[in-house]
């Protein structure tokens, strides 16, 4: 193995325990305000497209796991298993108040597979027409993680100080189907979604002398089922051959999309109302209810995106995302809406200098760069900008399979005119792990 090689896997595995290390210090310190509203900051889940702004309605790769649109997994032509976390610094602004903060977490644990080996089609000289693709992961689908403090002066009450805080979020369960016919593909994905959403608010009365601080706290625990279904479909543009695996290797157009409608969830939630007074050490207890049973609504969603693309060469891609979340609901929390629709709309490219170099490996690296812009549905003027970059680094294992070492960074912001500002900084950290000997025949004679 090249010496510039061995190094460089050597500084792949230090930053990869300094990017743990960092996560883990990091945790604790999450303070992001907007999480508050709805079930919080919903997760992009782009894992490899992280770096071109998440492009994943026309995205499919033969080496990497699209979670997003189901079709792609019948492009698949390996077992690959991905998982990833990140690291966000962010700035707050809110007038002439300002406030720094680190947060981090695992981002996902991805396994998809083909549900044939492409070896077996080659080794008995068959011409496959129709592939069947499948997927399991586990995913954070919000984030909750708050700690913000206001002050109020009245004539009346004097000097009042209201404390929120939060924590939590929700995850989900995945599983996917594709089937590929030549070179046009539909998928489903069906999710189990479960977690708690926890909430506290403490209203002090600082002027006024053996007043009680009213405490109000809620746990909402929500459960429910998820589905998505999604096609893309491959236009030729270059009479090349197609590879002995059934890939067409020429120029092409990818039309893609997924979506799905209006989704229903159950809560179960414990409230505490109470009032207390820590000089004289009284506790009023004014209403406290455990298991209380609701329901709500996740909106309907929708994407579609186009994307170019010269096989080991160059992506570039573009794609619409519109959400209904005017539709929201949740009957445990109703003080989190009204939420309002978003749209979303993103540009990327990757592009690679020589997939085939053996002496340079700065040219086999997959360069990637994007940018976004989203209205965020939690409030009518609040607006999402970033600009992505990101690197492909590839890694050959001893079975000879090519694996990845992800790498993103998002520069971006919240902009609304009378609400809090934040500027971040994402960083992403993912490992693609493939395996070619699933489902392969070994022939003995």
């Amino acid at each position: 193995m090249p010496k510039f090689q061995k190094d460089f896997r050597g500084c792949l595995t230090t930053l990869a325990f300094l990017f743990f290390s960092a996560v883990l210090l990091a945790q604790p310190k999450d303070n992001s305000p907007y999480t508050r509203i709805g079930v919080g900051e919903l997760s992009t889940n782009s894992l490899s497209a992280a770096g071109f702004a998440g492009l994943s309605a026309a995205y499919n790769d033969a080496l990497h796991i699209n979670l997003q649109n189901p079709a792609a997994y019948a492009w698949l032509n390996t077992a690959t298993f991905e998982a990833g976390l990140y690291a966000e610094h962010s700035s707050l602004k809110s007038g002439a108040q300002t406030a720094k903060n680190w947060t981090g977490n695992l981002s996902h644990l991805a396994l998809a597979f083909p549900m044939h080996n492409p070896r077996n089609d080659l080794l008995s000289k068959k011409k496959r027409t129709l592939h069947w693709g499948m997927s399991l992961a586990l995913l954070p689908y919000s984030t909750v993680g708050y700690d913000i403090q206001t002050t109020a002066v009245s004539p009346e009450l004097d000097t009042t100080v209201n404390a929120y805080l939060g924590s939590g979020g929700t995850n989900k369960f995945n599983w996917g189907n594709a089937v590929r016919y030549k070179n046009f593909s539909a998928g489903a994905n069906i999710g189990y979604l479960f977690g708690q959403l926890e909430s506290a608010r403490e209203v002090t009365f600082i002027d006024l002398p053996n007043s009680y601080a009213d405490i109000f706290k809620d746990n909402i625990s929500i459960r429910g089922f998820t589905w998505s279904l999604g096609a893309q479909q491959l236009i030729k543009l270059e009479a090349k051959k197609q590879q002995d695996e059934g890939y067409y290797t020429g120029k092409s157009l990818i039309i893609g999309a997924y979506g799905n409608s209006a989704t229903n969830f159950n809560t179960r939630s414990t409230v505490l109302r109470m009032r207390y007074n820590p000089t004289i050490i009284h506790r009023d207890t004014l209403d406290y209810e455990e298991d209380r049973e609701g329901s709500g609504k996740l909106p309907a969603e929708f994407t579609f995106g186009v994307m170019y693309q010269n096989p080991g060469k160059l992506r570039v891609g573009a794609e619409f995302n519109s959400a209904k979340w005017s539709n929201y609901e949740n009957e445990a929390k109703p003080e989190a809406g009204p939420l309002f629709d978003s749209r979303r709309i993103a540009v990327g490219v990757e592009y690679i200098p020589d997939i085939a170099s053996y002496n340079n490996y700065l040219k086999r690296i997959r360069y990637r760069a994007g940018f976004y812009h989203r209205t965020d549905p939690r409030l009518d003027d609040l607006q999402q900008y970033a600009v992505t970059v990101g690197f492909g680094l590839p890694v050959i294992l001893p079975r000879q399979q090519t694996s990845f070492v992800n790498l993103a960074v998002e520069f971006g912001k919240y902009d609304t005119a009378n609400a809090i500002k934040e500027n971040f900084v994402k960083m992403s950290l993912g490992f693609t792990l493939n395996d070619g000997s699933w489902f392969f025949k070994r022939k003995f004679g």
